[in-house]
């Protein structure tokens, strides 16, 4: 297989039965991608030994997990997204969580006046994604993943980065072309996302595919709305919402009132949510365009994450 080390499992330290369930550990993690200040992983979660792997007669896609972490701090094996991991690989689903580099560690603030060290950040991250696609398309007999089915998913960072990396693939950019032609992902998924733009209002040259937003109304770290000057402008999903509506692009948007970025971390609690446009839309293919305000104290209270330190640990 190219450029694979040898797959390991990882090994976790028992807990206590009364402290709570052991680790859902990966099936093998690889180095994709060897940059010159480090070697970057990928965590593989196969589906769960007798899960139901197709839906429909249709398999189901693979899904891209990017961490969160504000491009400053994070790792893909935080404890607090495993039981999220177990959710899909119990549904049958293979995750596939990854490194990228952290272009804002060591920063000790952020806003529009570092603009040029976020866009850097981010782009690095999006190449790091892309580089980890190429990995598993040419490995993805390997690895049994279907060439045409994966899903990029994202927590807060994580989620700028796949919202973005689709508006370079949508709009053939010199980042994306890196990618084999026409090859787009099946779906997005972002947990509180955004995207850069310095172009004025986004624009996509094709339509973006299926995606997936959740974002809090209350944000103040990703912007729910945005914020722009001039042609730069920093774009959350209450604000691409309106382009997509606009173009009749494929979506599903929940607004989550007067939430803040906790939403970021809210993927165990919306796991319905995620399963129903896994299904229908990008399993099914049925362009099913779903708007909703949601007003619910327990998506944050259900959370695996106890504070939003743990999203940025």
């Amino acid at each position: 297989m190219k450029r694979i080390f040898t797959a390991f499992m990882l090994l976790l330290a028992g807990f206590a039965a009364s402290a709570q369930n052991s680790l859902l550990s990966p099936d093998g993690t690889y180095v994709y991608e060897k940059r010159d200040t480090c070697d970057l992983f990928m965590d593989v979660y196969d589906p769960a030994d007798g899960s139901e792997e197709t839906f429909m007669g249709h398999r189901k896609p693979t899904i891209i997990f990017m961490f969160g972490g504000g491009f400053i701090s994070g790792q893909r094996d935080n404890q607090s997204y495993n039981p999220w991991f177990r959710q899909f690989t119990e549904n049958g689903y293979r995750v596939i969580s990854i490194d990228y580099r952290l272009g804002l560690k060591g920063a000790s603030k952020m806003g529009i006046a570092q603009v040029n060290l976020l866009d850097k950040a981010i782009h690095m991250a999006v190449e790091d994604l892309f580089s980890a696609t190429n990995f598993i398309l040419e490995n993805a007999e390997q690895l049994g993943v279907e060439r045409d089915n994966i899903v990029i998913s994202g927590s807060s960072a994580g989620a700028i980065t796949v919202m973005q990396a689709e508006y370079e693939v949508a709009n053939r950019t010199s980042y994306a072309s890196v990618l084999p032609q026409d090859f787009n992902y099946a779906g997005v998924m972002s947990f509180a996302g955004a995207i850069l733009s310095r172009k004025g209002k986004v624009k996509y040259e094709t339509a973006p595919c299926p995606t997936m937003m959740l974002h809090g109304t209350a944000d103040k770290i990703v912007p729910y709305r945005q914020i722009a000057l001039f042609n730069l402008g920093f774009y959350g999903g209450g604000k691409l919402v309106d382009r997509f509506k606009k173009f009749g692009y494929d979506y599903n948007m929940y607004h989550f009132i007067d939430y803040g970025h906790e939403i970021a971390g809210s993927m165990h609690t919306t796991f319905d949510l995620q399963l129903d446009f896994l299904e229908k839309n990008v399993i099914q293919g049925k362009k099913r365009i779903i708007e909703a305000w949601i007003s619910d104290p327990d998506v944050w209270k259900g959370s695996q994450l106890k504070s939003l330190k743990d999203i940025y640990n």
